[in-house]
């Protein structure tokens, strides 16, 4: 069975020890940073970006007073020819995202490629399942939806893979209410097309470009994906996750702790 990378090496990352360095604030504590994107899902090409996202500590004062702090902070730069994106959020905007059937920060918190880590970090993950709900295939559904118009409009390979891929995690996760946001490990897991490991592969060789000869029947392309909505939904429908998050307390004790702590 593929598995999913569990090193930053394995994924093709390399070491970013220097990189966290070239960001740190003291003011503002990087609680953790984990790969996602690309890396995360086993498509990376050789040009990818490196997609840096967590989450970092505002001071109390700049929370309770008239001058806020940034609770979303984002950076780009190009480190030895690699693209770096780091996007991290206020512990506080964080916790909210995860009562908000946001796969998305759920993959990045769960993320195998951990950059950096902490006491913070490993509580939020023991949280992760008290935030799973069936409402979470909404997200999964709408993200493919906004994907597949992509692919419609530009041929891009790369709004195709994310088509599958989202559709793949959101029935997995209504299956099993385990979060995998790996593709190749998706294509063991659920019935994909399988033409699929192709575009894969041709992905590898180029992070833009058309999908190429393996969808050369773009409705049979359509009926794929349209059977999987189908898919999705069946599984949202017999899926034993319940409908409302069950962590909020937890969650709240955790923002009020950590930012005591930091006073």
């Amino acid at each position: 069975m593929t598995t999913p990378a569990d090193t930053l090496t394995d994924a093709g990352v390399p070491d970013l020890t220097a990189v966290l360095a070239e960001v740190r604030d003291p003011d503002r504590p990087l609680l953790f940073a984990t790969v996602s994107g690309a890396h995360l899902y086993g498509f990376a090409s050789q040009d990818s970006d490196v997609d840096l996202r967590g989450v970092h500590l505002l001071p109390l004062h700049e929370v309770i007073g008239l001058r806020e702090g940034e609770h979303t902070r984002s950076r780009m730069w190009d480190r030895d020819g690699l693209e770096m994106d780091l996007v991290t959020h206020d512990l506080l905007k964080f916790a909210r995202l995860m009562l908000r059937r946001n796969g998305y920060v759920l993959e990045q918190l769960l993320s195998p490629l951990v950059v950096r880590t902490g006491d913070v970090h490993a509580e939020l993950t023991a949280l992760a399942p008290g935030v799973l709900t069936r409402d979470h295939a909404h997200h999964y559904r709408g993200f493919a939806r906004t994907q597949w118009r992509l692919y419609e409009k530009n041929g891009e390979l790369k709004p195709l893979l994310y088509t599958f891929r989202v559709l793949l995690t959101g029935i997995h996760l209504m299956r099993s209410g385990e979060v995998q946001a790996h593709l190749p490990t998706l294509l063991e897991l659920a019935a994909a097309p399988a033409y699929v490991p192709e575009l894969i592969a041709r992905k590898a060789e180029a992070e833009h470009g058309p999908a190429g000869p393996a969808v050369a029947e773009p409705e049979k392309v359509r009926a794929d994906v349209v059977a999987l909505h189908a898919v999705l939904d069946e599984a949202q429908s017999r899926s034993a996750l319940p409908l409302r998050p069950t962590g909020y307390d937890a969650l709240h004790d955790l923002v009020v702790r950590s930012r005591a702590a930091a006073g």
